[in-house]
């Protein structure tokens, strides 16, 4: 337990500077999609709702909390190991709560607005934004944040 802390307290920080533009791609999208859980509510209460999540408003607040905050991390580079870590976590949970049932075609969702509106085609058409989150963050989690970045500033204090 002590190693896996070690390896998520300290990622690799000389990584290439360009690491900056998958931070600002990945961290945008969790800040301004956390904010939208509050400022619409299709996009978050209910949104939980539908999906039946329990206590959709506690965990719809939750959820949008963490991809502000989260998202803020990982554009600044920092606790970037645990925040793609939470976020790679979030991104499983979204794929197996909305895509299945888009698959099997009960999706409590509305279906896409274009075909195809089920099946393994609609599903990879609707997960691309998913995919490119959950495989940006196993990167960042892989490879850390990179020389522009706090999680760098942090290390090079604490020598």
């Amino acid at each position: 337990m002590k190693k896996a802390i070690n390896w998520f307290s300290n990622p690799p920080v000389h990584g290439q500077t360009s690491i900056l533009i998958l931070r600002l791609m990945a961290g945008g999208v969790f800040f301004w999609e956390g904010i939208l859980k509050f400022v619409y509510v299709n996009q978050g209460v209910g949104r939980f709702t539908k999906l039946g999540f329990p206590m959709p408003e506690l965990t719809a607040n939750f959820v949008g909390a963490t991809e502000i905050i989260g998202g803020l991390f990982i554009l600044f580079g920092l606790f970037t190991r645990f925040t793609a870590f939470w976020f790679i976590v979030e991104m499983i949970v979204a794929i197996l709560s909305t895509k299945i049932s888009l698959y099997l075609g009960t999706s409590p969702l509305p279906l896409p607005p274009a075909p195809p509106k089920m099946g393994i085609w609609a599903v990879l058409h609707e997960i691309r934004s998913d995919y490119a989150q959950l495989l940006t963050c196993l990167f960042l989690l892989i490879e850390g944040a990179g020389r522009k970045s706090l999680d760098r500033w942090w290390q090079e204090g604490k020598r």
